[in-house]
């Protein structure tokens, strides 16, 4: 068996050709979306990903604003700018990009992030809500995989879904989503044991750990699913997930590629979730 790859471009197009839409139509009525990215580092892979989501925001009609405090920044000075982004009315998504400052508690940040503004489900509230169902932006990846599921017709309902890493940013909310899919959802961590214990049973399998080439072809039944979130970067520069790709495409019946599967796909979440804001928020100031 060879799996088949599952990219995202397509649906990450598809997404965008929307969020576009959105963005027009907010124009003509006075209201030009416009979400700010607050970065503080110099970390080169983290600067690169930062211009792609300005790139892809331009070409959406959405206009970006890097705030770049620079790798000495203080917690307090971040604090700041987190408030003043949150009160201007002008700004209406807000992105707090890692990796953060040594020294620097991103928890105590997230939350002043205001939630009709938090595009990337950062603030517990956000979590919180979904939680329980109520309406909140996710954060951009655990949507994307979600997304993806959908646009390759990939059933969840009643069958096992592994999720691997529970992070607050991937595999927390994104075992909310599925259990909304009627998933039956299990989430591995460190302290999880074998993962084959695991993941052997598993119909789908979602990898979001870090850690590349954690999950191979030996932790898999034929025909899983295998969906991989991880961004590993590799001495030579290149770009892996935190699939075995060579050994999982022998067993699973699909795999997303890293670059090109996920990844596209959130950045495209995004800019949805800040035309998504910029037209609760112009609702919500007209009927106020």
């Amino acid at each position: 068996m060879t799996a088949t790859l599952l990219s995202g471009k397509a649906l990450a197009e598809r997404i965008q050709e929307r969020a576009r839409g959105g963005a027009l139509s907010l124009t003509e009525t006075g209201v030009r979306p416009t979400v700010a990215v607050v970065v503080a580092t110099d970390d080169g892979s983290t600067l690169w990903y930062v211009r792609s989501i300005e790139r892809a925001a331009g070409n959406a009609g959405i206009d970006c604003r890097i705030v770049h405090l620079g790798p000495d920044a203080s917690e307090a000075a971040l604090a700041t700018v987190l408030e003043d982004l949150s009160a201007e009315p002008a700004v209406n998504g807000i992105i707090l990009q890692t990796p953060l400052p040594t020294g620097v508690r991103s928890d105590a940040l997230v939350g002043l992030i205001a939630p009709e503004k938090d595009v990337d489900g950062a603030n517990p509230l956000s979590l919180g809500r979904l939680a329980v169902g109520q309406r909140a932006f996710a954060p951009a990846t655990a949507r994307a995989v979600v997304e993806l599921l959908d646009h390759f017709d990939v059933p969840v309902a009643g069958r096992d879904v592994v999720v691997i890493g529970r992070s607050a940013v991937v595999g927390k909310p994104l075992s909310l989503l599925l259990l909304e899919r009627d998933a039956a959802v299990t989430i591995c961590h460190s302290r999880s044991g074998p993962l084959e214990k695991h993941t052997k049973a598993a119909d789908v399998v979602v990898v979001a750990a870090g850690r590349a080439g954690l999950l191979t072809g030996s932790h898999l039944s034929d025909g899983a699913v295998v969906l991989d979130v991880g961004t590993n970067v590799l001495p030579d520069g290149s770009l892996v997930g935190d699939a075995d790709a060579a050994s999982v495409r022998e067993v699973a019946s699909a795999l997303t590629p890293v670059p090109g599967g996920v990844g596209s796909v959130t950045t495209a979440l995004l800019l949805l979730h800040t035309v998504e804001a910029a037209r609760e928020q112009s609702a919500s100031l007209v009927t106020g």
